[in-house]
This record gives structure tokens, C-alpha cells and sequence, in this order.
């Protein structure tokens, strides 16, 4: 029977307000003093990611995704590769494409179920490793729950556990939810991030996409079906919401897989807290903690290690060979 917890779940939580949760960890917490080593990878398209690794010389790896117009440069990803390395794990956290401080090489970029470059990232050091984990942030736990969804029945046996934060489950239920007014500072935050990059895009392929009416945009909604969905071969927006969200596939998932879905998380709707595909697949498992935000786990600790990391590496080595 995997393990739910619901709304009874405690921690030491430092902020019991949703919004000091998400924009405490979001733009206060300090950053662990963490030296990424970067490596680019060309893929098979013509562009490239970027990927930065912090190794102490393991056997096991931990791989980290980032958020939505986030980067390896989050305190929340820096946090957990100083935690994961003082616990024995390798890390290599994953920039998505456009999102390392340099624009891609093509028009297209990223998009939140876009599992082809972690699957090139993870055949690429599946030779360097003994056992593989996952840790999904936001976004990145979409990509990386759909990931192990549409491999699982060719998965390769060295990844042996995902854990997942503040995940999207249903797109559409998220992009919903952000385009209500109590989520409008949120929102804004995300298209002004958004229409930078899309300025950025119109600037290097000017005959092909442009920010003139940009202003127009208002939501998920509007963007996904302006840009999302046609410019990565989606019919809409709902088209890209339903092939994109991991909700599809988490019941094919075979590996232990964990997500952590707060609550009083503004950003995410009903439909992402899985309850009844967690009651039925012995390999995912769900907590809801009362509180935490999006991405706020935010606990009483003078190390500046939260619940968070925390859970991370009690997850994994619960799940260690």
C-alpha cells in the first residue's frame, strides 16, 4: 500500500501562510556556497543543454529539474545538491533548454513535458553510475514522473527512485488555478520572465515569432496557445496540457516514486493530488502536508537544511541498494 499522508501530516514548519512559504524559499533563502562544474551537451536536434555537477566521487547520482523558468542557479536546487553530496550522492542538475543565461540555438526551447533531453542526459552518464535517482522540482516533477511513465516497461534498472515537489500533475488544473485573481502576482512574475525570453527569441528569428502582442497575454492560457503549443507541433493549448501532464502516465510508473504536494499550495488545482492512482500503483506514493506553499518546506533548522532535503535523502535511502 504506498504511503499517503493527508492534511494531519506535521513538521516544524517556519511559515504556516502559503504565500511567506512559496516567496520565502522562492527569493530569500540563502543559497548553499555549492561550486557547479558545467558540461554541455549538444542533442540530436542541433541544440544543446546545459548541466552542472557537483561530485565528491560516488557511485550513486542524483539528477535534479529544476522549475519553471527556474535554473540550476535556485537555492532550492543548489540546497539539495550540498545535501545530497554530504550523503554520498554524486548530483548533476539539469538546465533546461534557454535557461542556463544563454539563449538556445532554436526557435523552440523547453516545455514542461519535455522528457527527450533528461532521457539524453540520463543514457549519457548511465555508464559512470551504479544507481540513479531522480528529484523533480515543480515542472521538473512533471518531466520527470512523465519520464518514467513513458519508459517503464524499458526503464534501465540502474534508476531506482524518483522524488517529486509542488508537482503540476495536471497542467490544465495548474494553469487554471494561476489565472485566478488571488494568483495574479504569481502569474505576472511568470509572463514577465516569459516575455523576455520570447523578446530574446524574436531578436534571433525575427521573420518567425514576434512579442508585439504580448501585452494581449493574461495567463497560461493565453501563452501556451500563442506560443507553447504551436511552436512545439501541439494543436493547443489543451492539446499540450493533456500529452504534456504526468497525470497520463503515473500509473504506469515501476520505480518508487514519491510526490509532495502541500496542501495550501495556491498554484496547484484538485486534479494534482493523484490519491486514487497513488491508492492503486504500489510504486507511487503521495504526501500532503498541510502546509509548505509551492516549494516552501521551509523548517526550524540553524544548518539551513529543510524538510526538504531532508525528505530527499530519506526517501532515497530508503530505496538504496
Amino acid at each position: 500500500m504506498p504511503l499517503i499522508e493527508d492534511s494531519s501530516y506535521k513538521a516544524p514548519w517556519i511559515f504556516k501562510n502559503t504565500d511567506l512559504s512559496t516567496i520565502y524559499t522562492a527569493c530569500l533563502r540563502p543559497k548553499a556556497k555549492l561550486k557547479f562544474i558545467r558540461e554541455r551537451l549538444d542533442t540530436p536536434d542541433g541544440d544543446f543543454i546545459d548541466i552542472d555537477w557537483s561530485k565528491i566521487s560516488s557511485k550513486k547520482l542524483a539528477i535534479l529539474c529544476h522549475g519553471l523558468e527556474g535554473s540550476t542557479d535556485n537555492a532550492y536546487v543548489t540546497n539539495a545538491a550540498l545535501v545530497l553530496n554530504q550523503n554520498a550522492y554524486d548530483t548533476c542538475a539539469l538546465n533546461y533548454r534557454g535557461c542556463s543565461g544563454e539563449p538556445n540555438r532554436l526557435l523552440k526551447s523547453y516545455h514542461s513535458g519535455k522528457t527527450e533531453d533528461l532521457d539524453l542526459l540520463i543514457n549519457y552518464i548511465l555508464p559512470s553510475y551504479e544507481e540513479i535517482y531522480l528529484v523533480g522540482f515543480s515542472v521538473g516533477g512533471n518531466i520527470c514522473l512523465k519520464y518514467l511513465g513513458e519508459k517503464a516497461y524499458n526503464l534501465d534498472s540502474k534508476i531506482k527512485a524518483s522524488i517529486n515537489f509542488s508537482v503540476p500533475v495536471s497542467l490544465e488544473s495548474c494553469a487554471l488555478e494561476l489565472a485566478k485573481p488571488r494568483n495574479f502576482i504569481y502569474m505576472k512574475n511568470f509572463l514577465l520572465k516569459l516575455k523576455e525570453k520570447i523578446r530574446i527569441k524574436e531578436s534571433l528569428f525575427p521573420a518567425q515569432i514576434t512579442s508585439q502582442n504580448f501585452s494581449r497575454i493574461k495567463n497560461f492560457l493565453d501563452y501556451d496557445e500563442s506560443f507553447t503549443a504551436p511552436l512545439n507541433g501541439f494543436n493547443s493549448a489543451k492539446d499540450y496540457w493533456t500529452q504534456s501532464s504526468c497525470a497520463s502516465f503515473l500509473a504506469k510508473i515501476k520505480v518508487p516514486s514519491l510526490i509532495i504536494n502541500a496542501i495550501d499550495d495556491s498554484f496547484l488545482g484538485e486534479d494534482c493530488y493523484p490519491i486514487e492512482c497513488a491508492k492503486k500503483n504500489s510504486n507511487l506514493f503521495l504526501e500532503m502536508p498541510e502546509h509548505g506553499g509551492h516549494l516552501g518546506f521551509t523548517t526550524c533548522n540553524p544548518s539551513n537544511i529543510y524538510w526538504q532535503e531532508e525528505r530527499i535523502i530519506e526517501f532515497f535511502e530508503s530505496r538504496s541498494c
